[in-house]
């Protein structure tokens, strides 16, 4: 399992918001691309990067500060917020982005995964949001009548690299993650899945280690608030 450092944009600055509310914002940085450099010189693999502005509008407005991200370091990259469409996704991978986060199009548009998937083979995860088993969109303000497990096994159908699975009720809480969740999702796809939400201390790193197969676990506001070391979460994945 990896542990991978979360980077949310909102109007440029490296953010966290409190259960997805747009109004609950805390800012930690004015300057993403050091924060980047930051998690990089910490033993940091891979980035997770969320455009807050996309995921809110559907429009992405963060561009600029992923394109200096993307310069700024040498480790893949992972980018989701508001990319609902093929023009979108090439545009991002041709910045030189890993790969692309779809998520409230996969719900409303399930056309256009199966397009992306054959488009951009390897580099469309699907990221689910979970509010009581039942998928949300649109940054969370939206409850569909997709269980998620069942939408995840069409994702994984249609295509899809991997799936990033977020219970929606313990994001940026530092509450601990919802582990029963977390094992019923990895068990029923045979694609990657990352855990998001809910990270609070190294314990919690260690209680999703116990999952079988969870390929990794995205940690953001625990790291900003000094709860969760990522020198120490990293070592203690591999074994040090």
């Amino acid at each position: 399992m990896i542990v991978i450092p979360a980077i949310d944009l909102k109007d440029g600055k490296c953010v966290r918001l409190l259960q997805g509310k747009k109004e609950e914002v805390t800012v930690y940085s004015d300057d993403p691309a050091a924060m980047a450099k930051q998690w990089v010189g910490l033993g940091a693999e891979l980035l997770h990067i969320v455009d807050l502005d996309g995921a809110f509008t559907g429009e992405q407005k963060n561009l600029e500060e992923i394109k200096v991200i993307r310069k700024a370091i040498d480790i893949p990259i992972e980018v989701g917020g508001g990319i609902r469409s093929l023009e979108r996704m090439e545009t991002l991978i041709s910045l030189g982005v890993d790969s692309v986060i779809i998520g409230t199009s996969a719900a409303k548009n399930p056309d256009m995964i199966k397009k992306a998937c054959e488009k951009f083979p390897g580099k469309v995860f699907v990221g689910i949001d979970a509010k009581d088993g039942m998928v949300a969109i649109r940054g969370w303000e939206e409850v569909t009548e997709f269980h998620a497990i069942e939408f995840a096994k069409k994702m994984q159908d249609d295509g899809a690299a991997g799936i990033i699975y977020t219970d929606i009720e313990r994001d940026g809480m530092l509450s601990g993650p919802n582990l029963e969740a977390m094992a019923k999702m990895v068990s029923s796809v045979s694609v990657p899945v990352i855990a998001s939400g809910g990270v609070a201390k190294i314990n919690d790193i260690k209680n999703l280690m116990q999952i079988k197969n969870l390929w990794g676990v995205i940690t953001g506001k625990a790291l900003y608030a000094g709860t969760v070391d990522l020198k120490e979460a990293i070592g203690l994945t591999k074994g040090n």
